[in-house]
């Protein structure tokens, strides 16, 4: 089963990223990777069940949220290649965030795991994590800790 699972240290509380990140709705904190952020449907962003459509193709739905945990776990319906349904099945995301106690910074930890009988998936996945890590990064300390 292809995968991919990428970390990273981000200069703010993790109370500060979570509410950055909780809005499945919001990725304005990630300016250099989307576009665009379309809300499907009348469920907010913090509803299980929600849906969006990210930079006009790709199809997601939240899968679950645990505000208490900081963290929510999502699945791909549809999208370009090589994470089309053409190509993989099953595809579930999960964004994690710990506090790092001695620096009160944030451990982000994205993971994801798909059916596919391809790898190809595996390299697109950690490019998006690492941009996406970087932008919110980018975000945090713009705002200040």
């Amino acid at each position: 089963m292809p995968s991919c699972y990428q970390t990273r240290i981000i200069e703010a509380p993790v109370e500060k990223v979570w509410e950055a990140i909780k809005c499945f709705h919001d990725l304005s904190w990630a300016p250099n990777v989307v576009t665009s952020c379309e809300k499907v449907g009348p469920l907010n962003g913090d509803t299980v069940g929600a849906k969006r459509i990210l930079n006009e193709v790709f199809e997601e739905t939240l899968l679950s949220v645990d505000a208490d945990k900081h963290t929510f776990s999502y699945s791909i319906d549809e999208a370009p290649s090589p994470v089309s349904s053409s190509e993989i099945s099953n595809y579930v995301g999960e964004v994690r965030l710990l506090r790092v106690t001695q620096t009160d910074q944030t451990f982000i930890e994205w993971k994801s795991s798909w059916r596919s009988k391809s790898l190809d998936g595996e390299e697109f996945c950690h490019m998006i994590y690492v941009a996406l890590m970087a932008d919110l990064n980018t975000s945090m300390l713009k705002k200040g800790k």
